[in-house]
């Protein structure tokens, strides 16, 4: 007599299960918010005390180390919420439009932050706090674009019907990346071209990359620590919502 054995569950539909994605990936939180912590305090030492002042800039290139970290950023969150509406509406993974919710005000944070430290370094290095050149322009509109989506979800009450028709938007509003990534190629703009990853490698002296892709790392880290925080909030959030409703019916019979 075959005995047979119940079917193994594959770490994608467990992550499906609200509850146990909550389950699986609490304990990484404080290990990963320790991480972020030491990752900026070695990040922000080398960046004022172990890094040189730019000839022309002077101390003024330190902002950078906020800067670039945060504009990558604006882009990565945004094409995180890409591929989170792909999954809302593809594979109908019940995660992902948890995922594309929370990242939505962090990407605006972030791309609110790369503006201001840019007007903040264009201001001593091109005169100006604002020019509206290519990647500035189009980094705007990515703001805005953010704004718009947090607006969405607050205007709808059933969250499984607002998750399709953002994750549409969001898809549509993709398009904008590529536009701030190659605006600096295609049109004259007063950012300086590609200065780290290039084909004849990076551009900067060792003094100046080394605090650089700390601090990229210590707030790709936040990022992550900052959405499953959120995450786990928009489940508790829903399940209270669900058995709110319950109670009302159930008090309506």
């Amino acid at each position: 007599m075959s005995i047979e054995t119940a079917p193994k569950i594959s770490w994608w539909n467990r992550l499906a299960h609200p509850g146990q994605f909550v389950a699986l990936t609490r304990p990484l939180v404080w290990p990963l918010a320790a991480l972020t912590a030491v990752l900026f305090a070695a990040g922000l030492w080398f960046a004022f005390f172990n890094s040189p002042a730019d000839y022309q800039m002077g101390d003024t290139v330190r902002i950078m180390y906020v800067h670039v970290p945060t504009a990558w950023l604006s882009q990565f969150v945004y094409a995180t919420m890409a591929v989170s509406a792909l999954g809302t509406l593809i594979w109908r993974h019940p995660m992902a439009d948890v995922s594309m919710k929370s990242a939505a005000p962090l990407g605006a944070a972030f791309t609110a932050m790369a503006l201001f430290t840019g007007s903040m370094w264009g201001r001593p290095t091109w005169g100006t706090f604002w020019e509206w050149d290519g990647r500035m322009t189009s980094t705007l509109v990515l703001l805005f674009i953010y704004l718009g989506i947090v607006a969405l979800w607050r205007a709808f009450d059933d969250q499984l019907r607002a998750a399709r028709v953002v994750a549409i938007f969001t898809l549509v509003g993709a398009v904008n990346i590529p536009i701030i990534k190659f605006s600096v190629d295609w049109w004259s703009t007063l950012h300086q071209p590609a200065s780290v990853f290039t084909p004849e490698g990076p551009k900067m002296p060792g003094s100046i990359l080394t605090p650089l892709f700390i601090m990229f790392f210590a707030f790709t880290f936040l990022f992550l620590v900052l959405q499953l925080v959120a995450m786990h909030t928009e489940v508790r959030r829903r399940r209270i919502a669900t058995l709110e409703r319950r109670m009302a019916r159930g008090s309506a019979a």
